[in-house]
């Protein structure tokens, strides 16, 4: 199971939001408590520079299967070189080694992209990302007790880091 990564477009929006919906309960709320709807996810998708802060659809034999993207971390100059990645896979097609090529794939990006560290913020009770990270050398950089809302209950979001400098 081999994945392809096309660059994603503002035309392509629709089918990130979709694939992330299917992921993403709608009911889910952010860390910052902003709902999650296709309004919110247009603004954050518009305000991509895709030469330096991409987006790529996965696609498996063509089909969508999920989407990674990169975004500027927190905008203030100290970060510059930092990036958050978000990793999103379509519900029927949750395999760790999707995971695992989507992260090879940002890797191999990185010197073009001039970035020096990634962070992730992942559902600090989701052992299988949690352990996808691990695996691919990022540390816990922090904890943020009960910031967002999953299935009715109150959940921490793990910060994950990893520094490539």
């Amino acid at each position: 199971m081999t994945l392809n990564f096309e660059l994603a477009t503002l035309q392509d929006l629709p089918r990130v939001v979709a694939i992330y919906n299917q992921s993403i309960p709608g009911r889910l709320a952010t860390a910052d408590l902003e709902p999650v709807s296709v309004a919110s996810r247009q603004a954050w998708f518009a305000a991509f520079d895709p030469s330096r802060r991409p987006l790529w659809l996965m696609k498996e034999n063509g089909n969508d299967v999920g989407w990674v993207g990169l975004e500027d971390f927190y905008g203030r100059p100290a970060y510059s070189h930092t990036a958050e990645i978000s990793i999103y896979i379509d519900q029927h097609h949750h395999h760790e080694h999707f995971g695992q090529q989507a992260l090879t794939y940002v890797f191999a990006q990185l010197p073009r992209l001039e970035l020096q560290a990634l962070v992730a913020f992942v559902f600090a009770h989701n052992q299988p990302s949690l352990g996808l990270f691990a695996k691919n050398g990022f540390a816990e950089w922090g904890l943020l007790p009960g910031v967002a809302e999953l299935d009715g209950q109150r959940r921490s979001l793990a910060i994950l880091g990893r520094r490539f400098d």
